[in-house]
């Protein structure tokens, strides 16, 4: 077997002029500590030119795994020491280029994308095994928190180069795609509407390899990239296609929050509605109103309390709360359903 991008190849022959496929798994570590949103990532081996990070990724192996789970929880245990708590499949990225070279021939690869959550983070450990560790997933999408206000690195460098890119004429295969650049930019960023929807992390990202602005439209080559010539980093880069995954992940868990109790799977076993409260803007990237939000996780009879307080707050003791998992049973969509514009 033989390593290639983020699968493992298991030598498979063309049949006729067909290209083999190979199929790897990609995997969006979050957890939630001190505040700060954390992605599982993956440094450069020492002998590879290519020094981006990346996600945890592996190959499916069809033999010794009965489903894409299964070898995702597998070979995530094997390299990391970390045992998965919720699993979400995303997407399949399988577009021609991803991983490809000018004159490469090799197999293409088909990736698995997946959103998985774990508290890991609570026992402060952000070094794993093998060199992956935690980042905060604001280090690759600056542009996404808003917790401070509007990051100044929309008006600073994305916004004047976006609107520059987008009153160029474009060429007739981004036509056919039914949206104009003007249209594709105000959906992504909200210009002339405020704040834009948490949930286009996806749309916003791709917008900006579109226009060549990102470290990863220069490395694969793409010609707005190009035309550009290097740019200075928006956000730290990724190898392949990786930032895209994860920015579908954030997007994903984003809107997940707002019907699914997923945020639970960050939380520990007690905590108080502040916590909660935090973890959920540091999702987001948004504050939340406090009166509004403990009414909504209240009414959503989402929690109970323990009967314990914590004490060093630095102020009044504050309530400990568990989640109330019986919810899940009496309704289709427990999800918090807060707004953040």
């Amino acid at each position: 077997m033989t390593q290639s991008g983020d699968a493992v190849r298991l030598e498979a022959q063309p049949v006729g002029n067909r290209t083999p496929i190979e199929i790897g798994l990609n995997a969006a570590i979050v957890t939630v500590a001190a505040e700060r949103p954390l992605i599982l990532v993956v440094p450069a081996s020492a002998d590879e030119a290519d020094r981006r990070e990346s996600l945890p990724f592996g190959p499916f192996d069809p033999l010794a795994h009965r489903t894409l789970e299964i070898g995702l929880r597998s070979w995530v245990e094997e390299q990391t020491s970390l045992e998965l708590g919720y699993v979400e499949q995303l997407y399949s990225f399988g577009d021609r280029g991803r991983h490809a070279r000018p004159g490469d021939t090799a197999p293409h690869i088909v990736s698995v994308g997946y959103l998985a959550l774990t508290r890991l983070a609570e026992t402060g450990e952000r070094q794993r095994d093998g060199g992956s560790r935690f980042e905060d997933w604001y280090a690759y999408f600056p542009w996404e928190d808003w917790r401070q206000g509007r990051p100044a690195i929309l008006e600073a460098r994305i916004l004047p180069a976006l609107r520059e890119w987008a009153a160029q004429p474009a060429p007739p295969e981004e036509l056919s795609r039914g949206q104009d650049r003007l249209t594709r930019l105000a959906l992504a960023f909200g210009e002339g509407d405020g704040q834009p929807d948490d949930e286009r992390v996806l749309e916003r990202y791709e917008l900006l390899y579109s226009a060549g602005l990102v470290t990863e439209a220069h490395a694969d080559g793409r010609r707005a990239a190009l035309e550009r010539g290097p740019q200075p980093e928006l956000g730290r880069p990724m190898r392949f296609d990786h930032r895209r995954i994860l920015a579908t992940a954030m997007g994903r868990l984003r809107g997940k929050l707002k019907y699914r109790p997923v945020v639970f799977e960050l939380m520990p076993d007690a905590f108080t509605l502040t916590e909660l409260q935090k973890t959920v803007e540091a999702i987001a990237g948004r504050h939340l109103h406090k009166q509004n939000f403990r009414r909504l996780v209240e009414s959503g009879t989402l929690v109970e309390p323990t009967g314990r307080y914590r004490t060093a707050t630095g102020g009044r003791p504050a309530q400990l709360f568990r989640f109330r998992r019986e919810v899940l049973l009496e309704r289709p969509a427990p999800g918090l359903r807060f707004g953040v514009r």
